[in-house]
């Protein structure tokens, strides 16, 4: 049986690469991704079959890896940060139950043998250079509405706000799209103090990485760029400086036992 590894590589670090992301990388012939995943990857991807396909074409992404791993070749899939999250793993199953339906035209890739390996998603990399953001109960929010209608995304911003979650938004901004950052802002203030701290975290973990700590009234998308999470703390997170140093982090509940 043929083999396709549906493969998260992590933020942008190449040493917060997993181990066994990178022994699947190793073994495989053929990988699929867009081109900036595969040079962050570095030189565990040298002597190995690239397929780089543009932002946009996710879906030919998907069907060629499993074309390719349905031909014999021992292939990866590739997504920065966990491809579960937001990412090309639900494109492939959403794919493979399709063709058990019948609606799609290649019976071989029910033969793949697929495994999903995860990696550190952006919003565990921000949360763990400013702290412990995501130390209580949190949620994620992509502020994308090309498959999603915003009616839907509006109500669950809505829903983290009511929750108290600490949210992290993901496609916060793009170039066609601009404004619903600062509607997701006006949301959250209905239901936390504009002085919940929020991180703003551009190109995380990579050489030319940023990271902002603001307050929620400051949040705006003038600041935010495609590159850009943005995660934003709930009604008990807390901002501390030590000296020239900022943390960010979310109590769990143990004040009283500190006491």
């Amino acid at each position: 049986m043929t083999q396709l590894f549906v493969i998260g590589a992590g933020p942008g670090d190449s040493d917060l690469v997993t181990p066994k992301a990178r022994n699947a990388i190793e073994a495989c012939s053929d990988l699929v991704a867009y081109g900036l995943y595969l040079d962050l990857l570095g030189d565990v991807c040298n002597d190995k079959a690239h397929h780089d396909l543009p932002l946009g074409e996710e879906i030919g992404r998907a069907k060629l890896a499993l074309d390719l791993a349905a031909s014999g070749k021992t292939t990866a899939l590739i997504s920065s940060g966990d491809i579960g999250i937001y990412a090309m793993a639900t494109l492939v199953f959403e794919l493979l139950d399709q063709q058990l339906q019948g609606k799609a035209d290649n019976p071989a890739w029910l033969d793949v043998e697929i495994e999903v390996i995860p990696g550190i998603s952006a919003m565990q990399a921000g949360a763990a250079r400013v702290g412990a953001m995501l130390g209580h109960d949190f949620c994620t929010v992509s502020l994308s509405d090309l498959l999603t209608p915003w009616e839907t995304i509006e109500k669950r911003i809505h829903s983290a706000g009511s929750g108290d979650f600490v949210v992290s938004f993901y496609n916060p901004k793009s170039r066609k799209r601009d404004w619903q950052i600062n509607t997701a802002r006006d949301i959250l203030l209905q239901y936390r103090p504009a002085s919940t701290p929020v991180l703003i975290g551009r190109q995380l973990t990579r050489e030319d990485e940023s990271i902002r700590i603001i307050r929620l009234d400051q949040l705006h998308a003038d600041d935010i760029d495609m590159f850009t999470m943005v995660s934003v703390g709930n009604s008990e997170s807390r901002h501390i400086v030590n000296g020239s140093r900022e943390w960010v982090y979310t109590p769990r509940g143990y004040r009283k036992k500190l006491v």
